[in-house]
């Protein structure tokens, strides 16, 4: 018994938690060659392009080795749709992130990604999905932890405080950070673009988690919105970059840009996302965007040799509570769940039983 409620916690809770990190993280890279790349001269309408057309090659053969138990849904279906309409959200945000990563750097996008949690929630509220009882402790920890963790990501960026750890280099990415401070207008647009791309993140976390109730096939589903990502994206990005020469990528960063972001981010990540949508929720999975900020300071002080300052330290505690708040409401509000239907049954089974009793009765008569 001890190993069945052990293994249960570790599948729906530890797992789902390693997972989102690692996506997280992921996302952090990408957002990293990206800019790299982009300073090499990459088109970002070139990047979605690729991005979308790698991800749908290495998800056909999972696809069609994995996607058999359930027939695919009629191009008539309210499935088929919203699937349609996940690649349009997915797309419009992919070209919204890029051009706000020109722009800006991916640390401002780190940073304008703090904005997710309170998008998701307050979008899952509107749409009832999830439940906010005033007087209750878990909607309480949902909320505040929510606030908490937004907090925690937002003193990261804006406090940088005395030097903890010193660099390596001569060079900080800490001084992208203070640019947040700038007026500059291409940082300004860019940070409207990144506002705008979390925000359409946020509908598709909704769209998505709606798409998995009525269809839980995650790779059919993601090899379907990266296929018709594709086709949304190759006719618009072949009409807005005229130099078709752009679209002959050599084997350096921007190959590498491309690789990494399909195969990696666009086809496995999102497949974690939609799993994880499937078991958690959307308000669940949109409280890791947070950690991409600290995922991204850290990432530099391990691998580049930057600077850790005292704010990046703080921020990161700030951060944990709020999300220890958060899951702990999740936690509280699931097990209150359960024992309800626990106490439900005994009560269900006892109607079927005297309906079933009744109805045999009246056959025999």
């Amino acid at each position: 018994m001890r190993e069945t409620v052990a293994w249960r916690y570790f599948n729906r809770d530890v797992l789902p938690f390693g997972a989102m990190i690692v996506v997280e993280c992921t996302a952090v890279g990408s957002n990293t060659l990206y800019k790299a790349a982009s300073l090499r001269g990459l088109s970002f309408y070139v990047f979605v392009f690729y991005m979308f057309a790698v991800a749908t090659l290495v998800l056909l053969p999972l696809s069609l080795i994995f996607g058999r138990s359930r027939r695919l849904p009629s191009a008539k279906s309210p499935v088929f749709f919203n699937i349609f309409l996940l690649a349009l959200f997915g797309f419009m945000a992919m070209i919204a992130g890029c051009k706000g990563i020109e722009y800006s750097s991916p640390t401002l996008s780190s940073a304008i990604s703090t904005l997710t949690p309170a998008f998701t929630f307050t979008l899952a509220v509107i749409f009832r999905m999830e439940q906010v009882v005033l007087r209750s402790s878990a909607s309480q920890a949902k909320i505040i932890g929510t606030i908490v963790s937004i907090s925690g990501a937002l003193v990261v960026v804006l406090y940088k405080g005395p030097n903890v750890l010193a660099a390596a280099s001569l060079t900080s990415s800490s001084s992208t950070i203070s640019h947040l401070t700038s007026f500059d207008s291409s940082w300004i647009i860019g940070g409207l673009l990144l506002a705008s791309q979390y925000f359409l993140l946020s509908v598709w976390l909704i769209l998505q988690t709606q798409v998995m109730k009525v269809y839980p096939e995650e790779v059919t589903v993601v090899f379907l919105y990266n296929l018709f990502a594709t086709l949304i994206s190759a006719p618009v990005c072949l009409y807005a970059e005229k130099d078709l020469a752009s679209f002959l990528l050599k084997p350096d960063i921007s190959l590498a840009s491309v690789l990494y972001t399909g195969v990696v981010l666009s086809s496995f990540g999102v497949l974690i996302l939609s799993w994880g949508l499937h078991l958690k929720g959307p308000v669940y999975i949109s409280l890791f965007k947070p950690l991409s900020i600290v995922i991204a300071v850290a990432m530099s002080a391990m691998f580049l040799g930057d600077a850790l300052y005292l704010g990046s330290v703080i921020g990161s505690v700030i951060l944990s509570l709020g999300f220890y708040a958060v899951i702990w409401g999740k936690s509280r509000e699931d097990s209150t769940k359960t024992v309800a239907a626990c106490e439900r049954s005994p009560l269900l089974l006892t109607h079927t039983i005297e309906d079933e009793a009744i109805r045999l009765r009246h056959t025999n008569v």
